[in-house]
């Protein structure tokens, strides 16, 4: 599978995005990336570093618009540390903004994370999770799945204990 993404500008200045997967179809991208991305898309929007709108036109797929502010927003930190062009790269931002939008639906996951003067801090296994579970057709997270993959991960249940001996 070809792993650049054609972007193109439009008049306004919006950028699209030709992507050549669906949003299921999207790399897993390592935990640490994902955490530096959190980071350099929290110090984006304290500089209000807005960024042009995107729209995302997946192969076979749906067609996503990031028109909101702080969706284009973390677009732009994203690009910017990484770039979009790649699979890998917009893989990054869709996991960033898919699990901004499970934090602020899954009140069970109050847990995983903290609020202070400085931020929120992500739990370890929150940011594995969401660097490596697969997205939906719609490019979010499962709840249900998850829930279910936290938990076990957490309690560090056998199968988990065996995936990471092996």
């Amino acid at each position: 599978m070809p792993t650049a993404i054609r972007v193109a500008a439009a008049p306004d200045g919006a950028l699209h995005y030709a992507i050549p997967c669906p949003p299921e179809r999207m790399p897993s991208v390592p935990p640490l990336a994902l955490s530096q991305a959190w980071e350099a898309a929290r110090a984006a929007a304290a500089a209000e570093r807005w960024g042009p709108h995107r729209t995302l036109v997946f192969q076979d797929g749906p067609v996503m618009a990031l028109a909101d502010a702080d969706a284009a927003c973390w677009a732009e930190a994203v690009d910017r540390l990484v770039g979009l062009e790649t699979l890998a790269g917009l893989s990054l931002c869709l996991r960033l903004l898919a699990l901004v939008d499970l934090l602020s639906r899954a009140r069970w996951m109050t847990g995983m994370f903290a609020i202070s003067a400085d931020g929120i801090e992500l739990h370890p296994a929150l940011l594995t999770a969401a660097a490596t579970e697969g997205l939906d057709a719609a490019g979010r997270f499962d709840e249900t799945g998850m829930k279910r993959l936290l938990s076990h991960r957490i309690a560090g249940t056998p199968a988990d204990r065996g995936a990471e001996a092996g």
